[in-house]
């Protein structure tokens, strides 16, 4: 009894374990997608495009429980054009009070969101200055929270926190808020009452200095950066140490930790994070900011922020922590060079997180994290990876977790698919590597590229289904016995969107025979219908579609049927398109079992018995499925209602 039972008990820990897993992932997208439900009024500032930050020093003074921010932001440019006028990205609740140039004060001023400088002298191309900005107020309260003032804990302890993805830096500090300009290195100095912890992103070059009540932490980073990875936070932080790595690469792990949270779970759960630091490090390369420190800070915000060199916490799920942390590598190393392009960081995230899963839970568990993500991609027919113009406006679009999240990261998952474990894992260590990308900005067609260089062959068509275009595949799978170790394999589908007439994929089908055989086939589908004719060692008595799910799809079927008959030809269904009815021509021999309506989403409309002739007058216009089950076999049908 107990050898029977434990490994149902082991399916059934696996098999929450993965839906946990999904779930907690599912929070990431919703926290990072809630900080504004409407179209932000933002395209890439053309007046900030003519120099490039080479370094920032940030000194910030802040009191928890206290809604306001002060500092200066000394800024070291070099001008890509002749120069008049300086202009900052800076919201217009907070008020430069002195702008200066070698310690001479100029001109400024200010309108909606930008601070604009009047050089003293046109500068010159090529030529290097730094301007110093002092300034001070309350950060919009704008529906983004760019920057946070409240409370944790039984004492309700203040706490101040900032978050700028995707545009809220200028919402608490002067800066160029984009992404095509990457601070080569920064130092960031924070005063607040002496009682606080401070936290930013790099290493702490030497103690923090105490003067009466308050205390000023500096904070280096050395490494290109943008705004929008640029953080803070302030509050009575309980601090962890670990280690990641050996020696003698290894490199500190710095966790800030609100007291209230520090108990033996929690402790428990940051042991996940090395374990996680060195499993990334050995499928991609080590961690890309070794040289200084790696970490969590816990906030309020209701999942996390990949902050560079110290992500932002809600809670220390491994899941959550996979994902923050696989941004180090895709999303803060190597950034998306547009919103369009957000998949880059955050599909990269997310199938980061279910490689956690592959690793530590095991196969099965890894099916169940795939099936889940393959069932919200495919709950809409529409939507695709790569953003529009307009749609890389839209906070909620570009953090759209079935799209940008889940389908990401599941044609990351194919793309390993149809090239293999090494070739793919091989191209995405050469797309780290590539000293054009490295801590620098990536579009989709450089990824695209490594992929191609190591795979041989064009990915052109590939990208233009998955990526670019929208929808999925509904395949119909037929599988027949045509002589003693040989079965034909006959490939159809039809598609949920007409962005994509046709899914040109690597077609997983498991084979399975009487005395417990089975024998998994890939068959390269390049055509509709198109026909396979392959060995196998023992007689088919069942056939799977893609068990293990590997690809996009739903609905999909796949039959055994006998040699000589050919469902796809012997059923055909009239007239299509259709305003009124519908119906079945069909062979005096095969009987009609069921036939089931669904929407294009994929619910069901309609399901009757024995019937060959439908009303469809109430379905609303456009793109249908019919699956007619029958004592032959079974055939899905596309039609439209007119």
């Amino acid at each position: 009894m107990k050898k029977q039972l434990l490994p149902f008990l082991f399916f059934c820990f696996v098999a929450v374990n993965a839906q946990d897993s999904y779930l907690e992932t599912s929070k990431i997208a919703a926290s990072e997608k809630s900080f504004a439900k409407k179209k932000i009024n933002l395209e890439v500032n053309s007046n900030t495009q003519n120099y490039d930050i080479t370094y920032h020093k940030l000194e910030f003074n802040v009191t928890p429980g206290i809604y306001f921010i002060s500092g200066k932001i000394t800024t070291t440019y070099t001008a890509l054009a002749n120069m008049t006028t300086l202009t900052f990205d800076l919201s217009n609740t907070l008020i430069a009070s002195s702008v200066k140039i070698n310690n001479v004060a100029l001109a400024f001023t200010q309108n909606t969101n930008e601070l604009i400088i009047t050089l003293p002298t046109t500068q010159l191309t090529g030529s290097q200055a730094t301007v110093e900005v002092v300034y001070s107020g309350a950060p919009p309260q704008n529906g983004f929270f760019a920057f946070t003032s409240t409370i944790h804990g039984p004492s309700n302890t203040p706490v101040i926190y900032t978050l700028s993805e995707p545009f809220g830096a200028r919402d608490w500090w002067p800066c160029k808020q984009d992404l095509n300009d990457k601070i080569n290195n920064i130092d960031v100095y924070i005063t607040a009452p002496s009682q606080y912890v401070s936290v930013s992103n790099g290493v702490e070059p030497e103690a923090p200095v105490i003067i009466g009540n308050l205390k000023t932490t500096h904070f280096r980073h050395n490494y290109p950066i943008p705004a929008y990875l640029i953080c803070m936070a302030v509050t009575n932080y309980t601090i962890i140490n670990q280690t990641a790595g050996t020696a003698p690469n290894a490199y500190p792990i710095v966790n800030y930790i609100y007291p209230e949270s520090d108990n033996s779970s929690l402790r428990t759960q940051l042991l996940q994070t090395p374990l996680l630091l060195n499993y990334f490090s050995t499928l991609f390369e080590n961690y890309p900011f070794a040289n200084e420190k790696y970490g969590h800070a816990q906030f309020g915000w209701g999942g996390g922020m990949e902050h560079t060199t110290v992500s932002f916490m809600v809670n220390f799920g491994r899941q959550l922590i996979a994902h923050e942390m696989a941004h180090q590598w895709f999303g803060d190393k190597i950034t998306c060079g547009t919103w369009k392009d957000i998949w880059l960081n955050e599909g990269f995230a997310t199938y980061l997180a279910a490689l956690a899963v592959e690793n530590f839970d095991g196969p099965a568990a890894f099916v169940t994290e795939k099936a889940n993500m393959i069932g919200l991609i495919t709950s809409s027919a529409n939507g695709a990876v790569y953003l529009t113009d307009a749609e890389a406006l839209i906070v909620d679009r570009i953090f759209d977790y079935r799209l940008t999240y889940n389908k990401g990261a599941m044609v990351l998952h194919m793309l390993r698919f149809k090239l293999g474990d090494a070739l793919f894992f091989q191209g995405l260590r050469n797309y780290l590597a590539d000293s054009n990308l490295a801590f620098k900005y990536a579009v989709t067609t450089d990824l695209k590229s490594h992929l191609e260089d190591v795979y041989g062959s064009s990915l052109t068509e590939f990208f233009n289904d998955w990526v670019y275009n929208q929808g999925y595949p509904i395949y119909n799978v037929i599988v027949q016995n045509t002589s003693p170790g040989q079965v034909r394999i006959t490939v159809s589908q039809t598609t949920s969107h007409p962005s994509v007439p046709f899914f040109e994929m690597p077609v997983p089908v498991r084979l399975l025979g009487a005395n417990g055989q089975s024998q998994d086939m890939v068959v390269n589908n390049t055509v509709n219908g198109e026909q396979f004719n392959i060995s196998v060692p023992f007689t088919i008595i069942g056939v799977q579609f893609d068990p293990t799910k590997n690809i996009i799809s739903r609905m999909s079927m796949a039959t055994l049927e006998n040699e000589n008959f050919n469902i796809d030809t012997a059923i055909q269904i009239f007239p299509n398109p259709s305003s009124s009815t519908i119906s079945v021509s069909i062979p005096e021999n095969i009987e009609i079992e069921n036939a089931t309506f669904y929407s294009v989403q994929g619910q069901k409309i309609m399901e009757t018995k024995s019937q060959k002739t439908w009303d469809i007058a109430a379905f609303s216009s456009g793109i249908h499925f019919l699956t007619i089950q029958t004592n032959k076999g079974t055939k899905q049908f596309k039609f439209i209602k007119e």
